[in-house]
């Protein structure tokens, strides 16, 4: 039998909520398959931790989560603390202290689900996933502030591209694209940003030499935005920065069904460290607690935990089981125009997985 540590950090506004359907689901797969078990283990740490402790977690936490097999993340923010300290002192100490530098964000439009697109005419045309260099880049956090409030004040916010950082999330991608017989696009902004983006550029091209058998594309990100909208069909695996990838993902949400049904993996490859996986919408603290939170989000990334951990049959049937739910329509979360409270999406998602199976 196959045991895995989770590490659940359920968070803040909805986070709860949603991940506890999540956690709902990884019992619902221990049911139906035998040879899988998994052993949860639950952490307090968030924005409410830090009104009541003055640090977003407890000393050593990294210490704590190293010898999990992955992290299971609900939403982190509230209004009352900056985000700069919410995200920093928590999310990106866990990104880059577990060398996650692959950001993997599926852009997949269910069947059963909207699409505010008109030149859409069947859901193969938004199928992609987006490769988001998840490490360094333009959020390395490295920068100054300058002769601050006077009148020369000058601000400087550095990207870092280091040879190691942009060739492995790359040659990933490459990797990725030649698995699964796709096309791979790389995003960046060369004609602007005259030093990063340039590097990108030819690093794309120069490990492309070794992947002959793999098309490729390159798009400037203000084009690829376009695209995005005019015709998502050309993109299948795509490639960006850091910053670049937070902002297409987004929109590529928005014409997925919303941010709803939007996951998002932190990768460490090598398994050297926990992976971390998440719902990418926000704490939305204003429908916190009312049962109106879409937990599709936070159950798909089980189905991303679950092709990390190399049980793909279960990634494919969870994504299978939200689309049934979806085209059944009885039981649609209010954010994709239904009347299903939380719990009641969840349910109706671990039933569609238990037909699947029995």
């Amino acid at each position: 039998m196959e045991n895995y540590k989770i590490a659940v950090i359920p968070g803040d506004g909805i986070g709860p909520e949603v991940i506890s359907e999540g956690v709902k689901l990884l019992k619902t797969i221990e049911e139906l398959d035998k040879e899988l078990s998994f052993t949860i283990s639950e952490f307090p740490w968030s924005c409410g931790y830090y009104k009541e402790n003055g640090k977003m977690a407890e000393d050593g936490f990294m210490d704590v989560l190293k010898d999990y097999d992955a992290i299971y993340l609900g939403a982190i923010g509230s209004p009352d603390v900056p985000d700069h300290i919410s995200l920093r002192d928590l999310l990106f100490k866990i990104r880059k202290g577990f060398d996650e530098y692959v950001n993997l964000r599926p852009i997949k439009l269910l069947k059963g689900a909207p699409c505010p697109l008109k030149t859409v005419k069947n859901t193969a045309d938004v199928d992609m996933v987006v490769v988001r260099e998840n490490s360094e880049g333009e959020y390395s956090g490295v920068g100054a502030r300058l002769n601050e409030g006077k009148s020369n004040e000058v601000v400087l916010q550095t990207g870092v591209f280091s040879k190691v950082g942009t060739e492995r999330i790359i040659r990933y991608a490459y990797e990725l694209a030649r698995k699964e017989k796709k096309t791979l696009t790389s995003i960046s902004k060369g004609n602007a940003l005259n030093y990063s983006m340039v590097y990108w550029d030819e690093t794309f091209k120069r490990i492309g030499g070794e992947y002959p058998d793999v098309e490729t594309h390159t798009c400037l990100v203000d084009a690829a935005c376009m695209f995005f909208v005019k015709e998502p069909s050309r993109f299948e695996i795509i490639v960006t920065s850091n910053l670049f990838g937070d902002i297409i993902t987004d929109l590529g949400a928005a014409i997925a069904g919303g941010m709803g049904l939007a996951a998002g993996a932190n990768i460490n490859p090598e398994k050297k460290y926990p992976s971390m996986f998440e719902p990418i919408h926000g704490s939305a603290p204003d429908i916190a607690g009312q049962g109106k939170a879409d937990p599709f989000a936070a159950i798909w990334s089980v189905s991303q935990m679950m092709d990390h951990f190399g049980q793909n049959k279960w990634g494919e049937a969870i994504i299978q089981a939200i689309d049934d739910v979806l085209l059944e329509g009885k039981h649609i979360p209010q954010d994709l125009g239904g009347r299903a409270s939380t719990s009641e999406a969840g349910e109706a998602v671990r039933k569609k997985l238990k037909e699947i199976f029995n």
